[in-house]
């Protein structure tokens, strides 16, 4: 297995992390009730934000290990493999929640864009780093 570059992981799941952040604070807080506790973070205890960033992290080594073995070596490259990740995980798994377990529309909007960014932000990062 190719070897991975760590520091392009941390980098990629640091980023993630802060931009999802970012993104709850400003989407999050436009949606309002529901999805309140998810517009902001400095509402979550210390814990929860430890596990995110954990989350953060291990997705960036799943990218970058993908990346690694399809020989991704660029952003555009990068970008692409996150959109195709994002299709085929987060808006299968929304799309059943909202058909079998009747997640509201809203929220897993809310939620399938926060991996959007994510996942082309960590994407971006692990293809473009040399």
């Amino acid at each position: 297995m190719p070897d991975l570059n760590v520091l392009a992981v941390v980098v990629a799941g640091v980023a993630a992390f802060a931009l999802s952040g970012a993104y709850y604070a400003i989407v999050g807080g436009r949606l309002g009730g529901a999805n309140q506790a998810a517009a902001s973070d400095s509402s979550m205890p210390p814990w929860k934000l430890a596990v995110e960033l954990l989350r953060s992290l291990m997705v960036a080594t799943v990218i970058a290990g993908l990346a690694a073995r399809g020989d991704i070596t660029e952003w555009p490259g990068g970008l692409l493999l996150g959109l195709a990740l994002w299709v085929g995980f987060p808006v299968v798994l929304w799309t059943g929640a909202i058909i079998h377990d009747n997640t509201p529309m809203a929220s897993a909007a809310l939620h399938g864009g926060d991996w959007l960014v994510k996942l082309l932000v960590i994407g971006a990062i692990i293809g473009s780093w040399p």
